[in-house]
């Protein structure tokens, strides 16, 4: 058995769809959900224009559609597919392999992000258990994204030099500059700036894994991929819960030496992210001006801070300090039954080092977007997302 037997006959279902050998130097698979998608040639044209890294690549795009999709959808599937088929035909000299994924049909209850990432992320483990493989990469790209020249070298110089690093992400820049609309592009930027916002703030409260849950930046461990079990099944939303569950496995870096350029464009195909988001901004609504009010993370940071007092304290003790904290968090722990899961993290905890990790595994990225749903708008207002950012940026320094 190797790393990756018992995940194949547990998790994957189809059989598999490359039957072309492999190549015994394959280091990186990248993996791109392709659903109604015009313009997928930019992104492999950008890919083709890299620079190769030392090992082995392949790209897998995971043409795919619902049991309920269109005549109209199917149509530019099939197009989609013959285009794929001629750029192979057209460039057998590319420095990596192009595979095509058509899937049947997805049952509509999982149609989506989630299940078309995770067919072709679970082919690619089928790849690398081939070669018995586990450090292999993949890579998590959309679409509708083209990235720098440099994407594959950076990438596998990151996790050469960073060997314990379990995933990464990647940094990203959403193409805003083939807008026309200034309304678009207004909503764009503010879209982006609440994602850095968001991450700056988490990484402001003292938690120690802060990081951007972009599906189209980031590059993840194939044994990694394999222990935390696999991409999910979300119909959007896939990034965040992958790379927060894989997070709590081991570190996630960040690499910043190149770029990939997400499109800036209005989407129907998923039921948020940024295409549905700008879409509700383009018919007026407003609220991508309003973000989760800094103050939250403020008193969010106060409870991380306690963590030492907490570990050591008394039971009478432990009472006070919750006491202590501002009314939004006790009343969040209170309905969460904090004290009880706490009590459990401390009594399986001989230090400070593993009784913060285990906290951090309990209070982790989920249970913070839970705090912040509960206490807002009843504890605190939503804020505008400018004087939020500027107020954070204020508390950094």
């Amino acid at each position: 058995m190797n790393f990756a037997s018992r995940y194949i006959k547990r998790n994957i279902n189809y059989p598999a769809f490359i039957s072309e050998p492999l190549a015994e130097n394959l280091g990186i698979v990248v993996i791109i959900p392709c659903y109604d998608e015009p313009d997928i040639l930019s992104t492999i044209n950008s890919l083709v224009a890299c620079q190769a890294p030392v090992q082995d690549v392949e790209v897998l795009v995971v043409v795919n559609q619902s049991e309920l999709s269109s005549p109209e959808l199917e149509r530019q599937n099939t197009l989609t597919i013959q285009a794929l088929k001629d750029w192979g035909k057209e460039n057998k000299q590319a420095f990596f392999k192009l595979h095509i994924l058509v899937p049947p049909p997805f049952r509509k209850k999982h149609a989506g992000a989630g299940l078309a990432r995770k067919t072709g992320m679970d082919e690619a483990v089928r790849r690398f258990a081939a070669l018995d493989r586990p450090q292999g990469l993949l890579i998590s790209l959309d679409a509708d994204t083209t990235v720098d020249p440099n994407y594959f070298v950076e990438i596998e110089k990151h996790f050469q030099q960073s060997a314990n690093d379990v995933g990464a992400t990647i940094r990203f820049q959403h193409r805003m500059d083939e807008l026309t609309d200034e309304a678009h592009r207004q909503g764009m930027q503010l879209y982006e700036t609440y994602l850095h916002y968001y991450k700056q703030a988490m990484a402001f409260t003292g938690f120690p894994q802060p990081i951007y849950t972009v599906g189209s930046a980031f590059a993840v461990c194939v044994d990694a991929y394999v222990k935390q079990g696999g991409m999910n099944r979300k119909q959007a939303g896939e990034d965040f819960y992958f790379l927060h569950k894989l997070a709590q496995l081991g570190s996630i870096g960040e690499i910043n030496q190149t770029c990939v350029y997400p499109s800036a464009r209005i989407s129907h195909r998923v039921p948020f992210g940024t295409g549905p988001v700008l879409r509700k901004w383009m018919e007026g609504d407003e609220r991508l001006r309003l973000t989760y009010n800094f103050q939250a993370f403020q008193h969010l940071k106060q409870l991380f801070d306690k963590l030492p007092e907490i570990y050591q304290s008394s039971d009478l003790e432990l009472i006070g300090l919750i006491r202590q904290l501002p009314l939004s968090l006790i009343s969040f722990l209170k309905a969460d039954d904090f004290e009880s899961s706490l009590q459990e993290i401390r009594s399986n905890a001989s230090r400070l080092d593993s009784f913060q990790k285990r906290f951090y595994g309990y209070f982790n990225a989920f249970k913070i977007l839970k705090f912040l749903n509960f206490a807002h708008p009843a504890f605190y207002p939503w804020q505008d997302l400018h004087e939020a950012n500027r107020q954070l940026k204020v508390a950094e320094h």
